[in-house]
């Protein structure tokens, strides 16, 4: 008999030993991370009394496709138009933590006597939390809800894209012992471009395949499908030199925005769960007690230092940010911990030799220590908080309170120069980054047309294929224009204000003039123009010409790239078609304190069956029904007297923290999953119709079977043949036997005549 892979025995010993574990944890009321990661101490090689996992390395990848579907999921749950609400803010407080954790750990590194490098390598391994452990606890404790989770992931995503950043500086330090400034605005300028793209063209194509093919979809194919775009994503972050989270975060951010999203995140669930799992499992099999032993003392230090001022500075941050001393010391607690960028950090410095190996078992340990903390932590905010507001002078704590002393950036709506010199940069920056991708698409193209067309047509004929498919983008950069009024209304206020608008367009021409010589000169070549006879001193000019006059077609042909118009409408409505699902949208100026949530009403909840007038949304919540999804039917505006029932669709409008506090009563799902109900006493019985019996020639319907006894005929068999559930009209035979369904002493009756 062939014997099974090492990963077989693999699975079972880390499921089967997770499945346990995490049942004890959930009957002692903690969280399940906690679980996990005690069952990979016990599987792991470090513990001698239980068996031990053999193939590492799979282990170790079915983690990693585990992290992957944990970052998926939290897209899903954080689209990116989330992100841009909460921007400044998540901003402010990474950027405060970030500082203040790379000095501390630099400082802590001096102190124990480190060398310089791993002082370095310290800070940045303390500035940076783990995404995971802490989607993780807030799936567990159920905080996906509260107001200050989304500037949480928010916060957790901005640190990721900071992680990056990390690395290229200290690879660069670790190589040259320098700093190098030019590298670090290239990586900069390299992940926002990747980014820009990938949102850019994610929402251009996803939505609209998803749309085409909505009616081939099932649950099968819809999983497939978007399983294979988080993959195919995270392939695509790997080549572009970040890291595989990052790609599964921005798929699952790109399909937060269609209309499937909340069908994916249920179809995807139970795979991230399984492999979230083995993600954890993983990370207890790093214990080794010896370590906690020989450094024991280091450990302990960097983990009080970590406990004591990470949380410290995020809240900072978010006062700072402008967030209230409430909301700013429960998301600042969330960050208690270090994670898998920390892990990569130390990796990167043991491979380039600048840091002693004793640091990454210290990190490991801490990061798990602290792991361990993290769900008590978040817990405790806001224990915390009370205590701080009863302890502290009430001046204090208004100051603190008081959110407009951070430092909020607030948008309205008047124009002027600074809006406009933003808006058209902005502008710029997203046009030129379509217009890079779209161009190295054209040349990736091109290179069949150069491969298979002679000499020197492939060249004419590459040329004018990629400036065929870069017009419409290129008569964007350079003419597309918005705000004409405005921009006539600035430019007669002042002779500065026209010179400075005048620049504007210029730039925007002149870029669509360079983009137009570079592909020009990458095809029209110099061998090209050799071939025809034209000297080196003449074919410059000429593609520098042949652009000019390219860029001026461009702006004299502006009618023909209306098309262009709708390949933007397609991109608005593919951004904004979740929420253009909803009865109505909410203008941006209501946004602050108006919003639309739909909640599916839970057969347990006390609201189920009752009409809209007998409940408390308006009393106790401040809130409206303005929709309710039954099916296949849509109720728009339902009156006071419309009944509510089981696992009908309600759509609210209301502030957001009413909201939260109704969507627990509404939702309500009892976390046992089986329900075991007392034994039923309906059973199924039979009884033979003997030759003198009453209900001899009776038809069923006549008999008072139902009414008399609460009984159900369900078949009779006459003769060998069977008549299931036979018509009340039917009249009972002698010899008939009949099955019926009825409780026990009734049946005990009805058999005895």
């Amino acid at each position: 008999m062939e014997s099974l892979p090492a990963l077989f025995s693999d699975l079972a010993l880390i499921l089967v030993t997770a499945g346990v574990t995490t049942v004890i944890f959930k009957w002692l009321k903690q969280p399940v991370v906690l679980g996990y990661i005690i069952a990979g101490f016990l599987i792991g090689p470090n513990f001698e009394w239980f068996p031990v996992v053999k193939d590492h390395t799979s282990v170790e990848t079915w983690s990693e496709i585990g992290m992957v579907f944990m970052l998926f999921g939290i897209g899903l749950e954080f689209s990116f138009k989330k992100l841009k609400k909460v921007g400044g803010t998540v901003g402010i407080t990474a950027l405060t933590e970030l500082v203040t954790m790379c000095l501390v750990g630099f400082l802590l590194g001096k102190i124990l006597g480190w060398s310089q490098m791993e002082c370095i390598f310290l800070g940045a391994m303390l500035s940076i939390s783990s995404t995971t452990i802490i989607a993780k606890a807030f799936e567990d404790m159920k905080l996906y809800r509260e107001k200050f989770s989304g500037n949480v992931i928010g916060e957790l995503v901005v640190e990721d894209l900071e992680a990056v950043l990390l690395m290229v500086i200290l690879s660069t330090l670790a190589v040259s012992k320098t700093f190098d400034g030019m590298q670090l605005v290239t990586s900069m300028v390299k992940l926002g471009f990747f980014l820009v793209v990938w949102f850019l063209g994610g929402i251009f194509i996803v939505p609209t395949v998803l749309r085409w093919a909505r009616k081939f979809m099932s649950e099968e194919t819809l999983t497939v499908f978007s399983v294979g775009l988080c993959f195919m994503m995270v392939v695509l972050a790997n080549l572009a030199g970040f890291s595989s989270a990052l790609g599964a975060f921005i798929m699952g951010s790109i399909l937060a925005e269609t209309l499937e999203a909340e069908m994916i995140h249920k179809l995807t669930a139970p795979i991230k769960n399984l492999f979230g799992a083995i993600f954890f499992v993983s990370v207890g099999m790093l214990v080794d007690p010896q370590i906690l032993v020989d450094y024991w003392w280091q450990i302990l230090v960097v983990t009080i230092v970590l406990l004591i001022f990470k949380p410290l500075s995020n809240v900072a941050g978010r006062i700072l940010a402008g967030l209230g001393l409430k909301q700013a010391m429960q998301g600042g607690f969330c960050f208690c911990q270090i994670g898998e960028f920390s892990f990569i950090i130390a990796t990167l410095g043991l491979s380039y030799g600048v840091i002693n190996e004793f640091l990454y078992p210290i990190i490991v340990s801490v990061s798990i220590i602290t792991t361990f903390i993290t769900p008590y932590a978040i817990k405790a905010a806001v224990p915390t908080y009370d205590w701080v507001t009863r302890s502290f002078p009430k001046r204090w704590i208004n100051k603190l309170e008081n959110s407009d002393l951070g430092l909020k950036v607030r948008s309205g709506k008047k124009v002027n120069m600074v809006s406009f010199v933003t808006r058209q940069f902005k502008n710029i920056v997203i046009y030129l980054a379509i217009i890079i991708a779209v161009m190295l698409i054209s040349f990736f193209l091109s290179s069949f047309i150069m491969r298979y067309v002679p000499v020197p047509w492939n060249s004419a004929i590459s040329t004018a294929f990629c400036l065929i498919l870069l017009s419409p983008f290129l008569w964007a950069m350079g003419f597309k224009h918005t705000l004409a009024n405005t921009t006539k209304k600035l430019m007669e206020a002042s002779k500065f204000n026209r010179t400075l608008i005048l620049i504007v367009f210029i730039i925007r021409f002149i870029i669509v003039w360079v983009t137009a010589c570079s592909v020009i000169r990458h095809f029209l070549n110099e061998p090209f123009w050799s071939i025809l006879h034209i000297g080196s001193p003449w074919f410059r000019f000429i593609n520098v010409g042949f652009g000019l006059i390219y860029a001026i077609m461009l702006r004299v042909l502006s009618p023909a790239m209306r098309f262009y118009k709708r390949i933007e409408e397609r991109f608005m409505d593919n951004l904004n078609k979740r929420q253009q699902s909803q009865v109505f949208a909410i203008p941006e100026i209501l946004q602050e304190n108006c919003h639309l949530q739909k909640m599916t009403l839970s057969p347990d909840s006390a609201y189920s069956g009752k009409l809209i007038k007998d409940t408390d949304f308006r009393d106790n919540y401040n809130v409206s029904v303005v929709s309710v999804e039954r099916g296949k039917q849509l109720f728009e505006l339902p009156k006071s007297d419309f009944q509510m029932f089981p696992f009908d669709k309600l759509t609210f409008v209301g502030h957001e923290d009413h909201l939260r506090l109704l969507q627990g009563k509404i939702e309500v799902f009892d976390e046992q999953l089986i329900q075991e109900h007392e034994d039923s006493e309906v059973d199924l019985f039979k009884v033979e119709v003997k030759p003198d019996s009453p209900f001899v020639d009776v038809a069923l319907m006549d008999s008072g079977l139902a009414d008399r006894f609460d009984t159900m005929v369900i078949a009779i068999e006459r003769d060998g043949q069977f008549i299931l559930n036979p018509s009340a009209r039917i009249t009972f035979q002698p010899n008939d036997l009949v099955w019926f369904v009825a409780q026990k002493d009734k049946a005990e009756i009805l058999m005895r005549q």
